[in-house]
């Protein structure tokens, strides 16, 4: 970790992140570790699909997979790393807690997703316009125009919401807006971003030949529930080894033995993926 990240500031970040629902930290991290995780991510992916429930459609040619976190060799650094603990705890308060660590691939052909959030938006976001969770992207590739890049509408982590379908989709005669503000984003490896999950995002179409692999490390505060969407769990020699600051923020359970995860958090209304479109 270089001094000037370990220095760097979060008050400007975390600002940004509460107005537009979405930040980034470019070069946060060292390549290698990057090339490790996507490694890691691959063989989780391949083991994920040999299973019944290992991997779950997100939309055509787009699969999730939810893993524990010692099957990826960065997990400590990505926790313990400085950025990500200070805006956790400036969003969250110091008793935030990690309750998801998975990937997010889509392939060649992946298509536009429905614009949507990732679960129904708390009382406390949309009343009184406070986030009680993060979740934290790391781009495990470089991303090129088309590869399908992640859009965004900023802002739109505190509409209602309440007419959605299941809190999550909203009617399609809202489009054009969210096209309207639609920021596409293009990380390198190296970089993180943070966002809430009740920004209305979307994948876009993937024409290149190309898998664009992202992994998404979920963090809850105290008043959220999202764990219960997740399996997360460690055997008792990863967490005895992790350092005090990680470990703090692991209130999974603790095991002699992990079991393969069987997806939960399917969300029904990416299955199909929309149509191509601009």
């Amino acid at each position: 970790m270089t001094t000037s990240e370990t220095a760097r500031p979060v008050d400007q970040d975390v600002a940004t992140l509460l107005t537009d629902g979405i930040v980034g930290n470019k070069g946060a991290l060292p390549v290698a570790l990057v090339d490790e995780l996507r490694a890691d991510v691959e063989a989780a992916y391949e083991e994920a699909r040999s299973r019944e429930g290992g991997a779950v459609g997100r939309g055509p040619e787009r699969w999730y997979v939810e893993v524990h976190p010692e099957a990826l060799r960065g997990f400590t650094d990505l926790v313990a790393h400085p950025w990500v603990q200070a805006v956790s705890e400036a969003v969250l308060g110091p008793d935030w807690t990690v309750v998801e660590v998975g990937f997010d691939i889509p392939f060649a052909g992946a298509k536009d997703q429905p614009w949507h959030r990732d679960f129904r938006a708390p009382d406390a976001t949309v009343k009184e316009r406070r986030l009680t969770s993060l979740a934290f992207n790391i781009t495990l590739v470089d991303t090129e125009e088309d590869m399908g890049p992640f859009e965004i509408a900023p802002g739109t982590q505190y509409d209602d919401g309440a007419e959605f379908d299941h809190g999550m989709f909203p009617d399609r005669s809202l489009f054009p807006g969210y096209l309207e503000k639609a920021v596409r984003k293009y990380p390198q490896r190296g970089d993180i971003s943070a966002r809430s999950a009740l920004t209305l995002h979307r994948g876009t179409a993937n024409h290149s030949p190309k898998s664009r692999p992202v992994m998404v490390l979920g963090i809850d505060g105290p008043e959220a529930n999202n764990a219960e969407h997740h399996d997360l769990a460690v055997t008792r020699g990863f967490y005895d080894a992790l350092p005090e600051e990680v470990r703090r923020h692991l209130a999974c359970p603790v095991v002699d033995e992990l079991e393969p995860i069987v997806q939960k958090h399917d969300i029904e209304g990416l299955v199909m993926g929309e149509p191509d479109q601009a």
